[in-house]
């Protein structure tokens, strides 16, 4: 009983299909995808500065 099936899943794709529409989903999977890219960046401790910082700290 706990475990999701394949007419589930599919059911599941539709109805985000319907919500969202066709056009919408890639933003949407490419935000995620980039919000995980941060996690994992920022778990590794890759912490990158913005490029106004950088300068910043070389006239210093």
């Amino acid at each position: 009983m706990g475990r999701i099936g394949m007419t589930e899943i599919l059911i599941i794709l539709a109805i985000v299909l319907l919500l969202f529409g066709g056009k919408k989903i890639p933003e949407l999977m490419k935000g995620l995808g980039t919000g995980i890219k941060e996690f994992k960046d920022a778990s590794k401790g890759e912490d990158k500065q913005p490029a106004n910082s950088k300068k910043e700290e070389e006239t210093k």
